[in-house]
């Protein structure tokens, strides 16, 4: 702790009005140790700031400087009141630690006391770290990408983060199942809303068409019933058609036309497809596709 704080206090030196805008480079850019020393500039001429105490300790877990997230963690969640932080993949490094379970503990303490208690908080957070899991190594992952997309080959050492993350994937289907078959199909009366889209989650990144088949009537159901998400059911629903060679019914699925633009899949009958989606409580497709992949969406409804 005194290690941080004072290479901290180093860079106090720096220009401070560029902090935050060169925390938010530097850590995209992958420069860690340079990010949360250009945060920790912001915070501690703002200690009030909870959104940098949060990027301060989100950026510290990803470098696996577990004291000091802790710390800069619980200055962040004071204010907070939401289960957010606790699905947040940033911090897997930190949910292997014992103090994890305080800070999911105080959280959900902090939720329930501004939403109400839930009917099954402890499958709520069991949920939860499901969520954190299916988005383990995501930062890293996204880190390689770029690289690829920058010097046409990936890094080294992202090919063993891949194969770490299916290894992961697997694990969580696994442990998915084993929820649902001792507890039921999640509800959002149950569970509240982030934890209940867990399963969705796992799903929808499964490679198995049949898997997503054999759960896509338990996804319908809990969306029409409003216990469940109907943004995701449709989501599913839709990659199922598409990548079995069928038009697809909502218009949730996109592809790179020969431009290089994002654009929808073909979709059945289409001059219809905002009926459908009002059917299931979802948005026109013209604003989704608009703030989704900004494209615009022309075709005239019946």
């Amino acid at each position: 702790m005194k290690r941080i704080c004072l290479t901290i206090m180093v860079v106090l030196c720096y220009q401070v009005a560029m902090a935050q805008s060169k925390g938010d480079s530097l850590r995209s850019a992958g420069a860690l140790e340079a990010a949360y020393m250009a945060y920790g500039v912001e915070f501690y001429q703002n200690p009030a700031n909870a959104d940098v105490a949060y990027k301060l300790a989100s950026t510290l877990s990803l470098a696996n400087l577990a004291d000091t997230s802790f710390f800069f963690l619980n200055v962040a969640l004071q204010g907070k009141s939401d289960l957010m932080p606790l699905a947040d993949s940033d911090f897997y490094n930190l949910s292997t630690d014992p103090r994890w379970k305080q800070v999911e503990q105080q959280q959900l303490m902090k939720y329930q006391q501004a939403n109400g208690k839930l009917k099954k908080p402890e499958y709520a957070l069991q949920l939860i770290r499901i969520i954190m899991k299916d988005q383990a190594l995501d930062y890293h992952l996204d880190l390689g990408r770029n690289e690829f997309m920058k010097n046409r080959y990936a890094p080294h050492w992202f090919f063993l983060l891949n194969k770490t993350k299916g290894r992961l994937n697997a694990e969580n289907f696994v442990e998915m199942n084993r929820l649902l078959d001792e507890h039921g199909w999640p509800k959002y009366s149950d569970v509240g809303d982030l934890a209940a889209d867990a399963p969705l989650l796992v799903i929808n990144h499964h490679e198995s068409e049949e898997i997503r088949m054999k759960y896509l009537d338990q996804i319908k159901d809990a969306c029409l019933a409003g216990e469940g998400s109907c943004m995701e059911y449709a989501k599913i629903h839709d990659r199922i058609l598409v990548n079995t060679d069928q038009l697809q019914t909502y218009g949730m699925q996109f592809k790179y036309n020969r431009n290089g633009v994002l654009e929808p899949f073909p979709i059945e009958n289409p001059e219809t497809v905002d009926r459908r989606r009002k059917e299931i409580g979802l948005e026109p497709l013209a604003v989704y596709l608009k703030r989704k992949i900004n494209y615009d969406w022309k075709v005239a409804q019946k």
